[in-house]
This record gives C-alpha cells, structure tokens and sequence, in this order.
C-alpha cells in the first residue's frame, strides 16, 4: 500500500446537485458511487485496467485472477499490494510462474469499461466460452423457497446501492437462500470478483453455494461461475443467449427475473 493513501475508501463521493422537481429547484449534496482505474498488475507487468470502484481490492484482484484464468488456484498467488490514489489503483500481484508463464502466451492487453466489453482479445478463439462440466452437486436447493428469501434478503445488504442508487451488489447464499456475504461495485463483473475473491480468501467451499446478482445475467457472469464450479447463479434480470449457453454446457443452474414470488428456470435440464 502507498504510504500517502489509505487502503479502503467508503465506495462513494459527495457531489454538489440541484434537484428539479415539478418546476422547483433545490440545491443540495448526493453521493455518487465511485468509479477508477484500477490496474492489475501480475509479477511487475501490468495486465489489464479495469473501472471499479476503489473497495475491496485485494479481493477484486484475486477473484479476477481466479475467474479470468490467470491462476488455477488462490495457492498460486504468493503476494497481493494495493496502492491506492486519489483517483486511480494499482494492484501488484505475484503469482506462480508457471501461470504467468501461461499468462504472457495469451498476449492479452484489455481495458475493462463499466459496460462490459473483450477490448484487447484478437481472436475469437481467445474468448474460451466452453467451459468444463461441473461435477456433481454437493447441495440440494428447494429454488422457489430459496430464491425467494435471496430476493426478499439482498436489498438490506446493499448498502452502498443506499447511499448512492448506482451500483450492483453480488451476494453469497446458503442453499437455503440466506446471505452471507455482499460485495458491491459500479461493475456487475467486478461485484462478482470482488465476491469471489473473498470466498477463495476464507477458503469457503464454492460447490456449497450459490450466486445472487442484482444484474442482467451476461456471458461474462455465468463464464465466471463456472470456472469456479459454482453450481447455481441467479440474476435479477434477464440472461442473454451466451450465459444460457455456458450455463447449460457447464451444467450449472440459471435462474432469472427472480422475485420474491416469481423465477424463471433457463436450465431446466440441469438438477440440483
């Protein structure tokens, strides 16, 4: 960490607005959800430059590390520094050599935008959308019940998306749908890094779990999942198309548009 910085910032900043309403003007002060630069930097050399806002990057980092690829396991990653500024980060990882080996073959510059994007990739090839099949499952989820108590449990958890109404949270349930844990970020994809990288930091179990997500479920998201073997992602909104895809040649469940009353099941061919 930076001596002239603190590590953690509270994730929002005050903005001097004027709120319009039925032909009234009225001065006054919001919080804005922070977005930086976040670089990601992988033994000295510099990766990607991703916008997030500047909370939990440690975890950020190692979730990004784990759901890109970059390392096959948390083991493999031997330090973590984060330096941050006042309107950007960095953060240095040192990873085993024979991932950053494997990282350098990739040739891979991107730039990572709040809209996600493959900015950097020249290759359709590169996309690496057939992921392996997930084992078996170790839980058993009864979804309606489940969902229901994730949906009617995230909104309390998000506390930046409070202070700030633009920002997506990513949450970790029990197979009965409690919450355990929230991460939250101007990225959906980051939220879930951030969320990931706790898990594997505690050394928490993927298989015995699943992911909520106040977010339409793109290709990245459900990608992201499967690499960690996480059998079911459940989404707020809709899914596209491509995380249909991967969810179903993962054999991982995907559920979507789930309310309190309501889900709709885009895998029903895959059990828990």
């Amino acid at each position: 960490m930076s001596e002239d910085t603190e590590i953690e910032r509270a994730g929002f900043v005050e903005r001097a607005i004027v709120r319009h309403q039925a032909g009234v003007a009225t001065p006054a002060i919001d919080h804005v959800a922070e977005e930086i630069p976040v670089a990601l930097v992988f033994n000295g050399i510099s990766h990607v430059v991703m916008m997030a806002t500047p909370r939990d990057l440690e975890a950020f980092a190692y979730g990004f590390a784990l759901t890109e690829g970059v390392v096959a396991s948390a083991d493999a990653i031997f330090d973590c520094e984060v330096f941050l500024r006042a309107d950007s980060a960095e953060v240095a990882l040192r990873i085993a050599q024979e991932d950053f080996v494997r990282l350098k073959d990739r040739r891979r510059q991107l730039t990572g935008r709040t809209g996600c994007g493959v900015c950097g990739i020249d290759s359709i090839d590169m996309l690496d959308l057939l992921p392996a099949v997930l084992p078996p499952s170790l839980i058993r989820v009864d979804l309606p019940t489940a969902l229901a108590r994730a949906s009617a449990g995230l909104r309390e958890h998000q506390t930046l998306m409070r202070e700030t109404g633009g920002v997506h949270a990513a949450a970790w349930c029990t197979p009965d749908g409690d919450i355990v844990h929230v991460f939250e970020d101007v990225g959906r994809h980051n939220g879930l890094d951030k969320l990931i990288g706790h898990l594997a930091l505690h050394g928490i179990d993927m298989r015995r779990g699943f992911v909520f997500l106040s977010s339409r479920g793109s290709y990245e998201l459900a990608r992201k999942a499967a690499r960690m073997q996480i059998p079911l992602l459940a989404t707020i909104s809709a899914p596209s198309s491509l995380a249909i895809a991967i969810a179903t040649q993962a054999g991982m469940k995907l559920a979507g548009f789930c309310r309190q009353d309501a889900y709709v099941d885009y895998t029903p061919g895959v059990t828990l």
